[in-house]
């Protein structure tokens, strides 16, 4: 086989040359690792951008089984990001879901065409303020959708209106609960123990059962996946049945 041909060929090809039960294994561990914390995540993404759980399923699933058969790394793990949750709930708010479905045809063959062209080593000149603020921002909205369920509150508000959320949240301060704040602050200080001191032990696998039994033993009050579920579309995707018609 040639350099050039081995150059376009994905990494899971070429990695069965050497693989062995030791890589499989090691493979098998991170695949589950990923894939219990990135099946909740993706739901919970998929609602706060606008859409249904299942939208987030689908995504998860397809978008990293291609990830990890065409990917440029054999080292690569693809799991969902909450860097997109922001513009992905931008775009369905004003164009629904069709218009969704066009920007991400057109976002993947730009990335194909920056791929190609070699175009996408550019991004090394972004300046790192900009960079640092994109993703500073993101996190600040993103971390400000999630303090209803933090605190308990029972009626905080889901607007995009980052002000508006906070006047919202300020209002319903009455409904202030100590159980899940308990649960949640204790979750994030068990991820940054074993992030910090036990690096091998994985905390988002060990807070996801560590927080679900707690809230069965403390009888939290919690929405339940089925009745999230039960609330959103048809379980198998389809396209609205609006066309998108605004001009991009």
């Amino acid at each position: 086989m040639t350099p050039a041909i081995e150059a376009w060929l994905p990494k899971s090809i070429l990695l069965l040359r050497g693989y062995d039960r030791h890589k499989f294994v090691s493979d098998l561990i991170a695949g589950v690792t990923v894939g219990l914390v990135a099946l909740p995540l993706a739901m919970a993404f998929a609602i706060a951008s606008g859409l249904s759980p299942q939208a987030g399923l689908y995504c998860a699933i397809v978008t990293g089984f291609l990830i990890s058969l065409l990917g440029g790394s054999k080292t690569q793990i693809g799991g969902p990001t909450g860097a997109f949750v922001v513009v992905v709930a931008g775009i369905v708010a004003k164009h629904g879901i069709d218009g969704l479905f066009a920007c991400t045809m057109m976002a993947g063959v730009l990335l194909v065409l920056l791929g190609v062209t070699s175009m996408g080593s550019m991004v090394k000149y972004f300046p790192r303020p900009v960079v640092v603020g994109f993703t500073n921002g993101i996190a600040i909205l993103i971390a400000s959708t999630q303090i209803r369920d933090l605190f308990g509150l029972e009626n905080g508000s889901r607007s995009r209106r980052f002000l508006h959320r906070m006047m919202a949240f300020a209002n319903a301060w009455s409904t202030f609960s100590v159980r899940p704040t308990a649960v949640s602050i204790l979750s994030i200080a068990v991820m940054l123990f074993c992030l910090k001191f036990a690096k091998k032990i994985p905390g988002a696998i060990l807070v996801t059962f560590g927080a679900t039994a707690a809230v069965m033993l403390l009888h939290i009050r919690w929405r339940r996946l089925g009745r999230v579920l039960a609330a959103s579309p048809a379980a198998c995707p389809s396209s609205s049945s609006r066309r998108f018609t605004t001009t991009l």
